[in-house]
């Protein structure tokens, strides 16, 4: 059996959704209007956070179209962490696939703003020091093996041509 608890979230990102069964207000006054209020601040603190991942996205298609694509992503793709840095890895794949923005063949491109984002979210190590590469025996140069910095990326471009 189901519980407010698990039918609340739930209704979030169903905008024409009934009230969660069994959910009321402190004043037993229009829960329905209260939870409505509660559903939108959701949705519009989780397009600020894409918008925030994807400024040049936001930029690319407008920030009107923008708002709509990421309604849609939202709804389907919708958060498994409370880390809100870590939410829209999977954007780039929507934008690319989505009908309405198939004119904007670039807008998939934004794969380097999730790296963006990781790079400063990653730990801080310090740099290599010039001065123990510079200290390894010519002989030993061949075996000298790096280590990429937690803000190294690579990213991919679009699978579209």
């Amino acid at each position: 059996m189901s519980t407010t608890q698990q039918r609340f979230p739930a209704g979030l990102m169903k905008p024409d959704s009934a009230l969660p069964e069994g959910l009321t207000s402190w004043n037993c006054r229009q829960p329905k209007a209260r939870y409505d209020v509660y559903r939108n601040n959701v949705m519009v603190s989780l397009r600020r956070a894409l918008a925030s991942r994807f400024p040049a996205a936001e930029r690319i298609v407008g920030e009107g179209f923008f708002a709509a694509m990421a309604g849609i992503f939202i709804r389907e793709h919708p958060p498994r962490s409370p880390l809100l840095f870590l939410f829209g890895d999977s954007f780039p794949d929507f934008a690319e696939t989505f009908p309405p923005a198939q004119s904007v063949a670039f807008l998939a491109n934004v794969r380097l703003e999730i790296a963006r984002g990781r790079a400063y979210h990653a730990a801080d190590v310090a740099p290599l020091d010039p001065a123990r590469l510079a200290a390894v025996a010519p002989d030993d140069l061949a075996a000298v093996r790096f280590t990429l910095h937690p803000a190294t990326a690579t990213c991919a471009p679009p699978s579209r041509s």
